[in-house]
C-alpha cells in the first residue's frame, strides 16, 4: 500500500469519549496528513457527532452488545461494520477492545478491507481471576472468547498487544496462530498535558483513580484506607471515578467511608490532573486483565509514586522500589504494608515521582508511541 495515497481509515472501538480520550492524536497525526478517519462509535448524540465532525472526522454510529454471547446480537454487529466498510470504501481498519477487535477484523476481511489492524488492549473480564477464581460463567465466556480470537486474529494483517503476558496468552490459552504481532506497550500520554510537578507532603495523600469496579481493586484500597486512618488519622485516602449502577462499589456505600471520614469522594471527572496533582501517590490495586492502565501512566507523568499489583499491564508500570511497590494481587496485607512504607519514608517520594515521570518520558510519550504505530500501519 503506497506511503503517498490517502486511505479511509475506520476507528472501530465503543464510546466516543475513550477513542478522543485514548486515541485523539493519532486520528488527529493521521487526518492531518490528508486521510479519511472515521469514527465508529457505539453511543454517539446530536452532540458528540456535532464534536466528531468539528475535529475533522466522520461519524459512524454501529450496535454493540457488551459481553452478551448472544449469536443474532453479533450477527447484527458484524453485518452493520461490514455494510459502513463498503459504504465508505475502507482501506484500513483499526479496530481495538476485545469484541470490536473481532467483529470489526472479521466485517474488515469480508469486506476485502487491505489492512486490518486488530489491537488487544488487554484480555479484560473473561480473563480476570476473582479471589475465588472464575465463575462458571465466565469460563464459558473465555471459551467462546478463545474460539473467536483463534478465528479471527489470524485474519488481521497485523496484531497490536500491549504486553508480553496478553501475547503469551493468546498463544497458549487460546491457541491462536499468530499473525505479524507487535508488543506496544502502554498507548502513550501527552507529556505536555500531564506536566511533571512536585509530590506534596502535607497532607500525605493516596489517590485512586479509575472506574469503581472490583477488579479494578476498590474494595482493596478502601479496606487499607480504613486500616491505616485507625493508625494515622493525618493520612488523607481520596476515591475519583465513577460508580457503575451493577458492579463494583455503590455510591451509598462509599458515602458510609466518606460519613467515617476514612476517604473524600470526589466522583467522575472529565480531568483528572488537578487530582493527581494533588495527591502524593497513586493507588491502583487491580487484579483485572489490563493492557496497561492509561490511569497510571497520567500519574506517572505527573511524577507520582505508584502502588500496584504484580498482574498484567500493571507490573509494567513499577520498579519495585525505585518509582513505588508492586504487591501480589488479592493482598491486603500487602498492600497496607506498601502505603506504610510511603509513610515511614516520606523523604523518599520525591525521587519515586522523578522516577517515574523518567519512565513516563521513556515509555509512554504518546508521540513516541504514535510513531510507532504509523510504522505499524505503513502510514
Amino acid at each position: 500500500m503506497s506511503q503517498a495515497t490517502p486511505q479511509h481509515i475506520a476507528f472501530v472501538g465503543k464510546e466516543v469519549n475513550v477513542m478522543l480520550g485514548f486515541r485523539g492524536e493519532l486520528m488527529r497525526e493521521l487526518a492531518a496528513k490528508g486521510h479519511k478517519v472515521y469514527a465508529f462509535a457505539i453511543d454517539y448524540d446530536t452532540s458528540s457527532e456535532l464534536k466528531i465532525r468539528e475535529m475533522g472526522f466522520i461519524p459512524v454510529k454501529f450496535s454493540l452488545n457488551g459481553y452478551s454471547a448472544n449469536p443474532l446480537a453479533d450477527l447484527k454487529t458484524l453485518w452493520q461494520l461490514y455494510r459502513a466498510y463498503k459504504k465508505h470504501r475502507i482501506t484500513l481498519s483499526y479496530c481495538y477492545f476485545a469484541k470490536p477487535a473481532i467483529y470489526g477484523t472479521l466485517a474488515a476481511w469480508l469486506a476485502r478491507v487491505p489492512q486490518r489492524i486488530a489491537k488487544i488492549e488487554g484480555l479484560g473480564k473473561p480473563f480476570t481471576v476473582g479471589p475465588n477464581g472464575l465463575t462458571l460463567k465466565m469460563r464459558a465466556v473465555k471459551k467462546v472468547q478463545c474460539w473467536l480470537f483463534r478465528m479471527v486474529l489470524p485474519r488481521s494483517t497485523a496484531l497490536i498487544v500491549l504486553n508480553e503476558d496478553d501475547k503469551q496468552d493468546l498463544k497458549e490459552q487460546c491457541k491462536v496462530d499468530m499473525p505479524n504481532t507487535v508488543i506496544l506497550g502502554g498507548i502513550g500520554v501527552c507529556l505536555e498535558q500531564f506536566q511533571c510537578s512536585p509530590v506534596p507532603l502535607k497532607p500525605l495523600t493516596f489517590v485512586f483513580v479509575g472506574r469503581l469496579l472490583d477488579e479494578k481493586g476498590i474494595r482493596y484500597f478502601l479496606g487499607v484506607a480504613e486500616r491505616v486512618k485507625a493508625k494515622h488519622p493525618d493520612v488523607l485516602f481520596k476515591v475519583v471515578g465513577g460508580a457503575t449502577a451493577k458492579q463494583g462499589v455503590s455510591v451509598p456505600e462509599l458515602k458510609r467511608y466518606v460519613k467515617q471520614g476514612i476517604i473524600d469522594y470526589v466522583g467522575h471527572v472529565e480531568n483528572v490532573v488537578p487530582y493527581i496533582e494533588s495527591s502524593s501517590v497513586f493507588v491502583l490495586p487491580s487484579y483485572y486483565r489490563e493492557g496497561l492502565p492509561r490511569s497510571t501512566q497520567e500519574a506517572l507523568a505527573i511524577g507520582r509514586p505508584v502502588i500496584t499489583t504484580d498482574g498484567p499491564g500493571c507490573k509494567e508500570t513499577v520498579e519495585d522500589g525505585i518509582n513505588g511497590y508492586r504487591v501480589p494481587r488479592h493482598d491486603t496485607n500487602a498492600l497496607e504494608n506498601a502505603v506504610l512504607k510511603m509513610l515511614s519514608h516520606p523523604d523518599k517520594l520525591q525521587s519515586m515521582g522523578y522516577a517515574s515521570r523518567a519512565m513516563a518520558e521513556q515509555r509512554f510519550n504518546v508521540r513516541d508511541v504514535n510513531r510507532r504505530l504509523l510504522n505499524v500501519l505503513n502510514l
